[in-house]
């Protein structure tokens, strides 16, 4: 036999060898597929929610205050007075331990969070260390100062806890957790409050 038959002979047998590599690799290969797909879909782990939760008390807004409150006694000769001003810093948010179940759903890259209602955090909002008496004469009990406080008290709240500043940290509220809820990859965020 010649060297070119040799050849062909060599080249005949790759050949054969590749085809029956490829139907055996084929077979192979059919019952095992791989699958790409595309999941758009945020998932909140239960323990991202109760790190929410776990703020407790969240302050959106601080208004700072004070209140110049005034009694006169009348006497027989003169009159007794008393004029002390209080000064506090009422703190409206939300506390987080009042949360609802299913207070947070979340569907795809849209958020749903239903909020507790926005109200003061603190009622002991007067800072007592401030407080001065601006005049006084005469001689008054513990409690005609404890009843200026109740007034000084009823006071700031009639004129901080207004509708206005509770829609503004409502407002504060809304955008802190739209700022929180948005590097998670949530694009569509509904923030509602209990009334």
């Amino acid at each position: 036999m010649k060297r070119s038959t040799y050849f062909i002979i060599g080249i005949v047998i790759v050949a054969v060898l590749l085809v029956a590599g490829f139907f055996q690799v084929r077979g192979i290969l059919k019952d095992h597929h791989i699958t790409f797909w595309n999941d758009d879909s945020i998932e909140l782990t239960p323990t991202q929610i109760q790190s929410i939760k776990d703020i407790g008390e969240w302050e959106f807004l601080a208004v700072s205050t004070e209140e110049m409150v005034d009694t006169i006694r009348k006497g027989i000769f003169t009159d007794d007075e008393l004029v002390r001003i209080y000064y506090g810093t009422l703190r409206l948010g939300i506390n987080m331990h009042q949360v609802e179940p299913g207070w947070i759903q979340t569907n795809g890259d849209s958020i749903s969070v239903t909020l507790p209602k926005i109200g003061l955090l603190d009622k002991d909002f007067i800072d007592e260390a401030r407080t001065k008496s601006f005049y006084e004469s005469g001689s008054w009990s513990a409690s005609d100062k404890e009843e200026l406080y109740k007034r000084a008290y009823n006071l700031m709240i009639h004129h901080c806890l207004t509708k206005e500043n509770l829609q503004t940290a409502e407002t504060n509220a809304g955008q802190q957790f739209r700022d929180m809820m948005k590097p998670m990859g949530f694009n569509h965020i509904t923030i509602t409050f209990k009334k």
